[in-house]
């Protein structure tokens, strides 16, 4: 009985060995590498695999003004500057003008010695007097012979030769008159006048000095007639002179004055070529009103001449429109279309382009008002396990 109880008492099934539990220890960590590794797998492959995201650059649609300008370079110059010169040789006796000198018409700049002139002057005054006696005697005979001549106390050939005598004697006369009257122009002319009322911006000779206008007429004075009005004289290059017109707004600036912008306007456009090195300009002539006499002669002036302008409309940057998202094929032959920003999506909005001034382009049709984000560039984000992290056990 003792024994029966025993093995009734006993377990049915027997205990686990040391040796059975280490087994499955072992493979726990093994199996839960393999599961890893898996999970790491996958998720890498949908990295790589997935749509790589886009993000864009945009700039915003404006209102505002588009302006088309020709730039140029020119010198800033009186609208009139008067050259005076010198019509007779001599030495410069004295002067009466200098620089900045305002000056009326008629008034005496300088003057050349007149001694010489003025002898040449006596000179023929005296002939002239000596001949004008030498006719009244000659018409005194004449006129006697004609009568004795009538009366035929004389032949009628000794009235006639007389006759022919004070002709002579008329063209002697006349001659010398004219002698006079030049010499007396000679002296006139040794008194350097200005012929208009200006300013004297340029004098190039002095005191004592001698002037010779024997060949070429000496420069002695420049007289500008108003500095209240100047011009500036541009060189248009070829390619922009279709776009400039009479009239055209045009501002300007000079080195003298760098923070401030002259306004004026094209007076005249030029037809005259100029060529330098092969590179054929026009002048175009920009009036400026400078009553305030801040510009000078001589200035060198940055110009910009408007060709054309649109205010206050709806405006976007040149890049946007030269825009293309990647992988799609440009929009049909002559239509534009400006590429927008809407609710984190590219957009293509068909559009009506107008003035262009290679910054801003005018849209003069489109659904596209300012404030919209237009599109300029676009870049693609890196995919792969470095943009999403692997996750932690």
């Amino acid at each position: 009985m003792d024994q029966v109880s025993t093995r009734l008492a006993s377990p049915p099934f027997p205990p686990p060995t040391v040796a059975g539990q280490h087994h499955r220890r072992r493979w726990w960590p093994i199996g839960a590498a393999f599961l890893l590794l898996a999970i790491a797998a996958g998720v890498t492959w949908w990295a790589t695999h997935r749509e790589a995201p886009v993000q864009y650059t945009t700039a915003a649609v404006t209102r505002g003004a588009v302006t088309r300008t020709v730039t140029a370079t020119g010198t800033v110059n009186p609208v009139l500057t008067i050259i005076v010169g010198t019509y007779v040789s001599g030495v410069i006796q004295q002067l009466f003008c200098d620089y900045n000198t305002q000056v009326k018409q008629g008034q005496v700049c300088a003057k050349i010695d007149p001694r010489p002139y003025q002898a040449v002057l006596d000179q023929y005054s005296g002939q002239l007097l000596r001949d004008q006696a030498i006719l009244d005697k000659d018409r005194v005979d004449l006129a006697r012979y004609q009568k004795l001549a009538t009366q035929n106390f004389i032949a009628h050939q000794q009235a006639d030769d007389q006759q022919y005598i004070v002709h002579q004697d008329e063209g002697t006369v006349k001659l010398d008159e004219g002698l006079v009257e030049g010499a007396k122009l000679n002296l006139g002319y040794t008194d350097i006048i200005s012929p208009v009322d200006g300013v004297v911006v340029s004098r190039n000779v002095t005191q004592g000095q001698t002037v010779a206008a024997t060949y070429q007429t000496p420069t002695l004075f420049l007289i500008a007639t108003d500095l209240k009005q100047m011009q500036v004289d541009t060189n248009v290059s070829e390619s922009d002179i279709g776009n400039t017109k009479q009239g055209n707004k045009a501002n300007f600036t000079v080195d003298a004055f760098p923070k401030r912008v002259f306004q004026g306007s094209v007076v005249q456009v030029r037809q005259s070529p100029q060529s330098v090195q092969n590179v054929v300009t026009y002048d175009v002539v920009v009036g400026v009103d400078n009553t305030d006499l801040a510009l000078m002669p001589g200035m060198t002036a940055s110009t910009q001449i408007i060709a054309d302008q649109r205010s206050d409309v709806v405006r976007v940057p040149d890049q946007a429109l030269r825009y293309t998202p990647s992988g799609t094929a440009g929009g049909e032959p002559g239509q534009s279309r400006l590429w927008l920003l809407r609710d984190g999506h590219a957009v293509a909005v068909p559009v009506v382009l107008g003035l262009d001034d290679d910054s801003f382009t005018e849209i003069v049709s489109g659904d596209v008002k300012p404030g919209d984000r237009a599109i300029v560039a676009e870049q693609h984000g890196a995919a792969g396990t470095a943009a999403v992290p692997l996750p932690r056990f």
